[in-house]
């Protein structure tokens, strides 16, 4: 289960995102909770924020990257 905290910063920024970038926002805000979200289902997180369950899969691609991102020098916070 996603924490409140996390849930409501994503549903922000997806909110505050501009129409045509709102996929690229989703992504960011995955890579940017990546670590606090691995133990959360692509479904679970759908239904958390209330978007469609066809995002569960765009979910589940960027955990997969994130390893690969971290160890080139992503940081979280400047997300």
């Amino acid at each position: 289960m996603m924490s409140a905290e996390i849930t409501e910063a994503i549903k922000k920024a997806l909110n505050e995102a501009p129409r045509n970038g709102y996929v690229g926002e989703l992504h960011l805000q995955i890579l940017k909770y990546a670590q606090e979200l691995q133990a959360v289902g692509g479904k679970e997180f759908c239904e958390e924020l209330g978007i469609g369950i066809a995002y569960g899969t765009e979910f589940k691609k960027m955990l997969k990257i994130w390893p690969r991102l971290k160890s080139a020098g992503l940081i979280e916070n400047k997300i």
